[in-house]
């Protein structure tokens, strides 16, 4: 465990990955988060999972607690998106549930004590270990070029592939030729922004209140100066800081969630419509 405060969130802010180091720079094609990459992918399993037991346990009669709650879930995710998207919703719904319940669970590994991964990681030889993947701009930005994909994608099925080369080049300023240049970069920088945006604001969030929860750890051992009193009042106000972040955090992840689906159905749904 490293040993002075800058070492302890250092440590708890570098990836297991290829170089065995932080990375160090934000843009790295030559590093691969392997935790980023294991976290999302059990996360996604697990949605998958917990969606799964709830359909095959589905019953007309009475739902149980946990269908009852899914039902819920379903219902309001298809309520936002028939506002939103005004086309066939057939993929595009369950695409927001996914993206809803992914990454909640995402988020949701911040809520477990900062140090009880890595330290159950650190008994099979595994010194750098960082669970949470929104927290890393790789996993959010990821999220956000698979966005980026959809809305080109259903740009072309929706408008064809003439119709939306023609929108790149056409929109806004008019079919007049020697704007085609101005208008295709104001609508590539247009899916540019949306993109970065959209990852961007996930990071942000998370990686803030992923710091505060190292900070709050941090209580203890800055109020220990050998007397006995103090430590046990770092143990008091560690505990208690940490239960009302934890509590409110609570929010966040569900919030960030929730603004991650809605941010998805938007763009999609303007996909469908034209400038």
């Amino acid at each position: 465990m490293a040993g002075t405060a800058t070492e302890y969130i250092q440590h708890h802010l570098t990836h297991l990955n290829n170089i065995g180091a932080k990375q160090g720079s934000i843009v790295d094609f030559s590093v691969f988060n392997f935790d980023t990459a294991v976290f999302s992918i059990l996360m996604m399993l697990l949605a998958v999972w917990l969606m799964y037991s709830a359909a095959k346990k589905a019953t007309s009669g009475v739902p149980g607690k946990w269908q009852c709650a899914v039902e819920m879930l379903v219902d309001m995710v298809s309520e936002q998106a028939k506002s939103i998207v005004h086309g066939d919703r057939t993929f595009i719904a369950p695409l927001a549930l996914t993206v809803f319940v992914w990454v909640t669970l995402m988020n949701a590994i911040d809520l477990i004590p900062v140090d009880l991964i890595p330290a159950i990681c650190g008994w099979f030889g595994i010194h750098y270990m960082r669970p949470l993947p929104t927290a890393d701009l790789n996993g959010s930005m990821g999220i956000s070029v698979g966005v980026l994909l959809l809305m080109i994608y259903y740009g072309i099925k929706i408008k064809g592939p003439a119709g939306f080369g023609k929108e790149l080049f056409t929109a806004p300023f008019g079919n007049f030729i020697l704007l085609w240049p101005f208008n295709f970069l104001l609508n590539i920088i247009e899916y540019l922004a949306k993109t970065v945006s959209l990852g961007m604001r996930l990071f942000g969030n998370m990686y803030a209140g992923e710091l505060l929860f190292f900070l709050i750890a941090l209580l203890t051992g800055m109020l220990w100066e050998g007397e006995v009193g103090l430590a046990a009042f770092g143990v008091l106000g560690q505990f208690f800081a940490g239960l009302c972040w934890w509590l409110f955090h609570i929010l966040i992840v569900l919030l960030q969630a929730f603004i991650m689906m809605m941010l998805t159905l938007v763009y999609i749904g303007q996909s469908h419509e034209g400038h």
